[in-house]
């Protein structure tokens, strides 16, 4: 054996190449492929065992006996053979009859060699195949000769699939558990529930071309990647917005350090000068840093991995030139959407009649892109590990966000199950359908105002299908988030007033634009860019009074769209009274100055405020009478109170919006707007959730701004409640909290028969 890989490995590609370029059968290619490398490896005995029927099949082999080829066969899992392609790992054995998986076949004539070194034949990240060396003396393989059989396994996939020679079911094998069904559980991100196939949102770049024609040429195109690579982490780094820090930075930091890490391109580079393509150099270094990852128990390690395996996808998709999403390439009809993690802006770009559900490795239930999924009522999962491996793209997918849980290919008892649920909950929907016209009063009397919250001009149309008494608020910056340059104020305007006319006689509350955190506009750069958690940065509020201009643009064109009608106007991250009293200012002196142009101007303009930053709760007595309303956002007051950054999937469900230090703040806030007389509500996720509105009912509130498709349960939860014996619950748990609240307010809850859901 030579003792540099990269040489033996391109003495082998090269006899390789002419093998490909060949016009002999699938076969006789094999047969010599095997010749090749125990000619170029000193081996005594080659062999490829191929998948077929769900069976490793002895395909070629030269030194077992030849009578043994297409008739030893190993499952997944059985022998040396089916453990490589069960566990996509490598096998390297001076004595291989002392493993515990040793399986022996007598019609190979094995029993003669000691030594063993099997690689899985890896295509679009399944294992199709095993190539293996023997030898009579027992020895171990170094790592160089490892090295070298995983190179040439590589450009093996390249020739099996092109030849046919594996069938669909074998390519979609990639172990007992993987070639079947399986049954992911994550975090229940959006309820709901659909069906479609695997789609990623950035695809995985499949190499068909291994075998270089030109090996500088190749190394020129991995130098260029790494440095276009490197300049976008390193504007990603730059970028203030970018994420919402914490763990997102210390994810950027780590990305940084892998894109310089010269170790890694060296790896690349060993891998062109032993003959491969600059992509297949790349995936082959991928896939050997997957084989270790899968042998490392540290979850931390593990993890960072995971960052280099997401870097290595980038830097291949900038070599081969294939940049693009999912969403610029078009949906197929019914699919799920598979992605590590994504933007709300990332999100708006599907097309939401082709897409069924959403998939995430990350997520939380507060995360910006949850609330825009919510909105669109696409069932969202977070939290489902290493999925690339687990979901093939096209893979048939059934998702229960209810349940928290996805099925891959799934059985067919278990589409039946799924199936009967779907029913039951479609049943479910037109029993909540039919409560349209229901008002939501309380069984003692009481009307609470039900309103759903919007973003888009198709949202509206939840008013006439829901019920709902009006738009509680709207995500003026969904707009943003959609367009490629900032809209103008004509733009704002129709989108404005084609909102109040399709609300007719109902009340729209319009939030001002709410930019920044991971809400990221590319065409509005932040000026401090090294914001450690841009959540608590400067954004919302603080970012629209230092660019006026974009706010009295706003105004403007609110102003002129509710000509001649209220119009309801709610500033975001108030944190004390001046910042309110200065927005205020700025929107009044637009006002005036449309009355000077003799512009037709709202009949009444109604001023609130969002309750987001504790601290403003310190100092509503001052606040209050200045208001004509004030709301309540739970997603980002919680985040600030528990001191838990919304995006880090290690608090997603750390914290409860049951606990008693959230809801004894929210009773104080309360108690204290209803002394000053100032109409107060919660447009926050909290108020979708019928146990958690339950509760709010139960402290006090009478108005809740949700998402369309909670109205439903929502309202018969309501029209099931007595509200003063829930506030006599909620008042007797809170003055003397002893225990978990959630499952106090579920027993009370059924109980007394109250419509949870």
């Amino acid at each position: 054996m030579p003792t540099s890989s990269a040489a033996s490995a391109r003495e082998i590609l090269t006899g390789l190449h002419d093998v490909m370029a060949a016009k002999s059968g699938a076969q006789a290619k094999l047969n010599r492929v095997v010749r090749i490398i125990a000619e170029a490896m000193s081996s005594e005995v080659c062999s490829i065992y191929l998948l077929r029927d769900g069976a490793l099949e002895l395909f070629a082999t030269v030194g077992l006996n030849q009578s043994a080829v297409h008739v030893t066969k190993l499952a997944l899992g059985e022998g040396l053979v089916g453990t490589i392609a069960e566990q996509v790992a490598v096998l390297n054995l001076d004595e291989a009859s002392r493993h515990p998986e040793f399986a022996y076949r007598p019609e190979t004539g094995e029993e003669l060699f000691h030594s063993f070194a099997g690689v899985p034949i890896v295509r679009r990240e399944r294992a199709i195949g095993v190539l293996c060396v023997q030898h009579a003396d027992p020895r171990a393989y170094d790592e160089l000769e490892i090295e070298a059989l995983q190179t040439v396994a590589m450009v093996l996939s390249e020739l099996i699939a092109g030849a046919g020679l594996v069938d669909d079911a074998g390519a979609a094998a990639l172990s007992k558990s993987e070639s079947g069904a399986l049954r992911l559980n994550g975090l229940k991100l959006v309820t709901g529930m659909g069906r479609g196939q695997a789609v990623f949102h950035q695809p995985r770049i499949v190499i068909e071309h291994t075998v270089a024609e030109d090996i500088e040429a190749e190394r020129h195109r991995v130098y260029s990647a790494f440095r276009k690579m490197r300049e976008q982490i390193d504007q990603m780094t730059n970028l203030a917005e970018f994420g919402v820090g914490g763990e997102h930075q210390e994810i950027l930091e780590t990305y940084k350090m892998f894109a310089y890490d010269e170790g890694w391109s060296r790896r690349i580079n060993e891998a062109i000068d032993s003959g491969l393509t600059a992509e297949a150099a790349i995936e082959r270094v991928r896939q050997r840093t997957a084989m270790r990852m899968r042998q490392i128990d540290d979850p931390l390690l593990q993890e960072r991995m995971h960052d280099l395996d997401d870097l290595a996808n980038r830097l291949l998709r900038i070599v081969s030139g294939q940049l693009g999403t999912a969403a610029q390439t078009g949906l197929p009809h019914d699919a799920i959407l598979i992605a590590r993690n994504l933007g709300p802006a990332e999100l708006l770009e599907y097309d939401r009649r082709k897409l069924k559900g959403v998939i995430l490795e990350e997520g939380s239930l507060t995360a910006h892109v949850t609330i825009v999924a919510r909105a669109m009522g696409v069932p969202m999962l977070g939290r489902v590990r290493d999925i690339r491996r687990r979901i093939g793209e096209g893979d048939a997918l059934l998702l229960d966000g209810g349940e928290g849980v996805a099925f891959v290919r799934p059985t067919p008892p278990m589409e039946e199950a799924f199936e009967a649920k779907l029913l039951v909950s479609q049943k479910r929907r037109a029993e909540y359908a039919a409560l349209r016209d229901a008002a939501p009063v309380t069984r003692d009397g009481e009307r609470i105002t039900l309103m759903v919250n919007a973003g888009l001009r198709d949202d509206v149309a939840a008013l006439d299908v829901t019920g709902a008494d009006g738009i509680g608020l709207f995500r003026t910056e969904f707009q943003f988030l959609v367009s490629a340059a900032l809209p103008r104020k004509d733009s704002q305007f129709r989108l404005y007033r084609s909102v109040l006319e399709a609300a007719g006689d109902k009340p729209v509350i319009f939030r001002t634009v709410d930019i920044g955190g991971d809400k990221v506009l590319p065409y509005i750069k932040a000026d401090e860019a090294n914001d450690e958690n841009p959540a608590m940065g400067w954004r919302a509020l603080r970012l629209a009074l230092e660019r006026d201009g974009l706010m009295k643009v706003q105004a403007r064109a609110l102003l002129e769209a509710a000509a001649g009608r209220e119009l309801n106007v709610m500033f975001p991250m108030i944190s004390e009274p001046w910042e309110f009293d200065e927005a205020k200012a700025l929107f009044e002196s637009q006002r005036q100055w449309l009355a000077e142009r003799r512009k037709l101007l709202p009949s009444q303009v109604r001023y609130g405020a969002m309750l987001e930053v504790p601290a403003l709760a310190e100092v509503l007595d001052v606040l209050l009478p200045r208001l004509d309303f004030l709301s309540i956002g739970t997603n980002d007051l919680t985040q600030f109170l528990f001191a838990a950054d919304r995006s880090n999937p290690k608090l997603a469900e750390r914290y409860d919006w049951l606990s008693p230090a959230i809801l004894r703040f929210l009773r104080r806030i309360v108690r204290e707007a209803h002394a000053h007389e100032v109409p107060i509500g919660i447009c926050g996720e909290m108020g979708g959730r019928t146990l958690e509105a339950m509760a709010l009912i139960g402290i006090g509130i009478r108005r809740l701004s949700i998402t369309p498709v909670a109205v439903g349960p929502i309202k018969a939860m309501i029209r099931s409640l007595d509200r003063r014996a829930v506030m006599a619950e909620l008042d007797r748990l809170l003055d003397a909290p002893n225990g978990e609240l959630r499952a106090q307010l579920g027993s009370w809850a059924e109980k007394n028969g109250i419509s949870i859901g």
